[in-house]
């Protein structure tokens, strides 16, 4: 997993396994070469998972939270934050999954919500070439503390036999500075390119 390029170093964490099931992350910094082929967005850091598995922009001050099956990102450290990101995806095996029944798929995670919803967006469809993403939003009143409104936005996605499911909770009055965060991640996913070196960020389809 590849956070994101500063300074021309690249910080790479990676999952180790010691003992059973007790996993640790160790970073490390690489330099990068010369000559290489990152392109970031300003203010703005890129995530790689599994060598380019997925891949997307983040906004270069979030917290990262690697977890044993997903990776979080939140806007400040807990309690403070007021959004989280999570992403999680699965390899699948080589096969034509052009008419897997995404749409149904994802409406069908968005109704299971048991949160208190009080509004369902439409679903939409970000247009790729090598992958199918859709992401669908609700609204929902937040009782952990006093109530206060919400959006919760899922996508799923699906391509070069990766499968990703995305999900951003924030605070509906921490909208119109969040949701452009939203687009920059939307327009910047890809999937299934992968980076065969990190220093140089060349990205080759699997």
């Amino acid at each position: 997993m590849i956070q994101g390029v500063e300074n021309n170093k690249i910080p790479k964490t990676t999952m180790a396994k010691r003992k059973k099931s007790n996993l640790q992350w160790i970073k490390e910094t690489l330099e990068l070469k010369p000559d290489h082929h990152w392109q970031g967005t300003p203010g703005y850091k890129i995530f790689v998972a599994g060598r380019g598995a997925v891949r997307f922009n983040v906004p270069d001050n979030w917290v990262f939270e690697p977890q044993e099956k997903s990776f979080k990102f939140r806007d400040k450290q807990p309690p403070d934050d007021d959004c989280c990101l999570e992403l999680s995806y699965n390899h699948l095996p080589p096969n034509d999954w052009t008419l897997f029944p995404l749409k149904p798929t994802l409406k069908k995670i968005m109704e299971n919500d048991k949160r208190n919803v009080i509004e369902r967006g439409e679903v939409i469809t970000v247009k790729r070439q090598t992958a199918r993403i859709m992401w669908c939003e609700i609204k929902f009143i937040d009782t952990q503390a006093e109530p206060r409104e919400a959006f919760s936005r899922t996508c799923v996605g699906l391509g070069s036999n990766i499968q990703c499911l995305i999900t951003f909770d924030y605070w509906a009055d921490q909208a119109e500075q969040l949701t452009p965060i939203w687009d920059e991640i939307m327009r910047s996913l890809t999937l299934g390119l992968y980076i065969r070196d990190p220093r140089t960020g060349l990205a080759f389809p699997d």
